[in-house]
């Protein structure tokens, strides 16, 4: 199988600290959430979530997407890296090695 240039396929780190002391604010913080995992990203852990893309281009759009939803309130981080660099990340659970997530081996289309 051909793998995708791990050099020019993308994944988009998303980081946010949002506040949630009252009811309003943890509904804006749920609702940014739910929107950004609508667009595909999942959770890494909490607060961090990412999403995979095939290109440079790919990620530019998701990247403009997520600056959309982002509340009045908090903070809010996107670090873009290669598939690469990515898959040089050392993930530990409860003092376990773990390897971290692979991207998708179908190519997206949209």
């Amino acid at each position: 199988m051909l793998r995708l240039n791990e050099y020019k396929v993308m994944w988009i780190l998303v980081f946010f600290d949002l506040p949630t002391e009252t009811p309003k604010q943890r509904k804006v913080a749920a609702e940014f959430r739910k929107r950004i995992m609508a667009d595909g990203f999942t959770m890494f852990q909490l607060s961090v979530y990412t999403r995979h893309c095939a290109s440079v281009e790919n990620a530019m759009v998701h990247r403009r997407r997520v600056r959309n939803l982002i509340p009045k309130q908090g903070k809010v981080c996107m670090l873009t890296i290669t598939d690469k660099q990515f898959s040089e990340i050392e993930l530990f659970i409860s003092a376990k090695a773990e390897k971290p997530q692979t991207g998708p081996i179908q190519l997206e289309l949209f």
